[in-house]
């Protein structure tokens, strides 16, 4: 009886290696098809002011992370920690840092992976990185008793969802969404973020699969592309890009596959998103993220963007709003 239920389990497991396998292997990055994709118009344009210059924290493993520092007068100002969407870096959020000084110590990192100093583009060391380098974040900028906002924009956004769900949740009092990605199957989703991205199913199902089974080897692996303007490629900030991502770094750049238990755990809320929005149906954020926790606002804003909803007034207003109650 125990040599059939060993067969048994070990034919099965065989048998999920071989299909895993197969999957991995038949898909691999390539050429993206025609699509319209993202406008980075405003994104690019510059306000006439020099950016911020890059300074460094070491990380637990001592990986030097970049980020931009931009500090308020007040002492009981909270620190508030602006994280980029996918495939650009922290400049996104230099006009709306500048802006929120004035309230705030304001830090800006380049997550692991991208700007212009990321490590390995693209790629991390294992899933939750991501969610401990905000924590040595934190406690490397935040003074004693100082409050801490996090905001994100799309895939910040949901890192930032992810982060309230996870081990450091509580290092944080409150946070900002900025039009977040939540997850492929929610309700908020446009196919492909409106042609931004390009997931490779067969190798993510695949790589899932070992994932399950504690094999982590192949984690490396491309499983998503980004359709980047050739217009931002072709510029001078072109080599700050970053235009694919490892099954790990994607994984960790989002909510939990369970996400609605990850938006559950977030403190006190404001989410803001352009009615306009090319990636997500900013109608569908209400109705799906007040079903799991009641302490959000939700600010829509007519005829913006997904880019374009960073460094819209309204968006600074609702921040600063937020930063007054705390």
């Amino acid at each position: 009886m125990i040599r059939k239920v060993l067969t048994f389990i070990i034919t099965s497991l065989v048998i999920t290696l071989g299909i895993a396998g197969v999957l991995i292997l038949s898909q691999r990055p390539g050429d993206l098809p025609p699509a319209a994709g993202l406008d980075f118009t405003n994104t690019l344009a510059a306000d006439g002011q020099p950016p911020q210059e890059l300074t460094a924290i070491k990380m637990r493993d001592g990986y030097p992370l970049q980020l931009r520092r931009y500090s308020a007068a007040a002492p009981d100002a909270p620190v508030v920690i602006l994280i980029h969407g996918s495939g650009w870096h922290g400049l996104q959020f230099d006009a709306l840092a500048r802006a929120l000084a004035a309230s705030a110590d304001v830090i800006v990192p380049d997550l692991r992976g991208h700007g212009a100093k990321p490590g390995r583009r693209g790629d991390i060391d294992y899933i939750n990185q991501f969610e401990d380098d905000l924590a040595d974040l934190i406690t490397a900028t935040a003074k004693p008793g100082q409050k801490v906002v996090l905001a994100g924009h799309s895939s910040g956004g949901g890192l930032v969802v992810r982060f309230a769900g996870g081990a450091h949740g509580d290092m944080m009092d409150a946070a900002v969404l900025m039009a977040p990605f939540l997850k492929h199957d929610a309700p908020t989703m446009r196919p492909n973020a409106g042609g931004w991205s390009y997931p490779l199913l067969r190798r993510i199902i695949g790589l899932s699969m070992l994932n399950k089974l504690r094999i982590t080897a192949f984690n490396h692996l491309t499983i998503m592309q980004l359709r980047m303007p050739q217009v931002v490629l072709d510029g001078p900030l072109g080599d700050t890009a970053t235009t694919a991502y490892s099954y790990r770094l994607n994984t960790g750049f989002a909510p939990r596959r369970a996400y609605l238990k990850d938006v559950a755990a977030l403190p006190r809320f404001t989410l803001i998103a352009g009615a306009a929005d090319e990636a997500f149906d900013a109608a569908q954020y209400e109705p799906t993220l007040s079903a799991a926790n009641d302490k959000g606002r939700y600010v829509i804003v007519e005829d913006v963007g997904h880019l374009d909803i960073v460094n819209a007034p309204e968006t600074r207003d609702a921040i600063e709003s937020l930063i007054n109650e705390l």
